[in-house]
């Protein structure tokens, strides 16, 4: 049994559980994940920076943390919230439990929570932050109040790469690729790298700020903008460079990339109450009616209203019928809302890098 400690709410609510990881406090802003599976790629998803994730399936850590199963290098996520953690993880690739991974980083958990409850508040009253504490629930909340809403920082800044680099995913042969993509660096997941050089692509990850200027000397084949955390009003540096490279190379956006292509066209973007996580969210592709089964993890979405000439929605969202996608009339590109990369959550969205490599050789003839 871990030692008692306190989840505590913006609103003033107190939920009581057991601590494990790392004996520290944790502030960020608390969402939920309504995955069944995943905890490890969810806690090593840089699109969680800065969050307290609850996580709605009861059991958690039941088979323990593996080397294979990481979308980056470290624990992205401020704190983990469950309802029961196992400490005896089954699992033949399992080589440390939850708790060891978690406290090995210095990020702090709390089980025997009831994420029932949390979650339906944070439905309720829409998300907001918390801190999870061994100290008294009294002081966590002025923390909370004495603390910056989370739309008020940049957390790409926080997590994308200092530097650029090429992603080899263990096969050293990238000169003789066809083609050369540029994955910028919002907060990307390391499947979307692996994705793309099974499909023969030379990766070269680079820094979000990247000039426009520099991304096209070093003439790719293509641009993908990838997800990241926060709100992306705070990215007009991202933005700006975006909206140079528009039309001069196809372009895909997945989630906050696909926001940052809509501002760079004039789109508009808000916040979601409580926000899309998991890998259960049904999207429903308006080009032929077919339905698909995604991962999802964001905060904000694109607005309809008053799109930009040219640009069209592809896909919705059917359970608030959000915007999913877009596709434009006269320029080479298109994004997602979703995760088509999945880690974790349904792979049935994979064709899109097919599309897109295919975007890309029609480009270029």
């Amino acid at each position: 049994m871990g030692e008692p400690a306190y989840l505590v709410l913006e609103d003033g609510s107190i939920h009581e559980g057991v601590s494990f990881g790392a004996g520290v406090e944790g502030l960020g802003e608390v969402v939920f994940n309504t995955g069944m599976t995943g905890y490890q790629e969810v806690l090593t998803d840089p699109s969680y920076a800065g969050q307290l994730v609850t996580l709605t399936y009861p059991l958690v850590g039941n088979y323990g943390i593996n080397p294979q199963d990481f979308e980056s290098s470290r624990i992205q996520v401020a704190g983990l919230i469950v309802r029961e953690n196992c400490d005896l993880p089954s699992h033949g690739r399992s080589d440390r439990t939850l708790h060891e991974f978690l406290a090995s980083q210095g990020i702090p958990g709390i089980a025997e929570i009831d994420t029932r409850a949390v979650t339906r508040r944070l439905r309720s009253k829409g998300v907001m932050l918390g801190v999870i504490t061994s100290g008294e629930p009294d002081a966590a909340l002025r923390r909370i109040q004495d603390s910056p809403a989370y739309g008020d920082k940049d957390y790409v800044a926080t997590v994308t790469s200092p530097e650029e680099y090429d992603w080899d995913g263990g096969d050293e042969d990238l000169q003789d690729a066809k083609h050369r993509i540029l994955v910028t660096d919002c907060g990307l997941k390391y499947n979307i790298l692996r994705q793309l050089r099974r499909r023969g692509c030379r990766v070269t990850v680079v820094p979000a700020a990247t000039p426009a200027e520099e991304l096209l000397a070093m003439k790719p084949s293509g641009v993908l903008f990838s997800p990241g955390p926060g709100d992306p009003k705070l990215l007009d540096y991202v933005v700006d460079n975006t909206r140079q490279v528009l039309g001069r190379v196809p372009v895909m956006g997945i989630c906050l990339g696909h926001q940052i292509i809509a501002r760079a066209l004039g789109a508009e973007t808000f916040k979601l109450k409580f926000g899309h996580r998991g890998g259960n969210h049904p999207v429903k592709d308006l080009s032929d009616g077919r339905v698909y089964i995604t991962a999802q993890n964001h905060g904000y979405a694109v607005s309809p209203e008053k799109l930009p000439s040219g640009l069209e929605v592809s896909h919705i969202n059917l359970n608030d019928q959000t915007v999913e996608g877009f596709r434009h009339k006269d320029l080479p590109l298109f994004t997602i809302q979703y995760h088509s990369e999945a880690s974790p959550g349904p792979r049935d969205s994979e064709y899109l890098f097919d599309q897109f490599i295919e975007m890309v050789e029609d480009f270029h003839g």
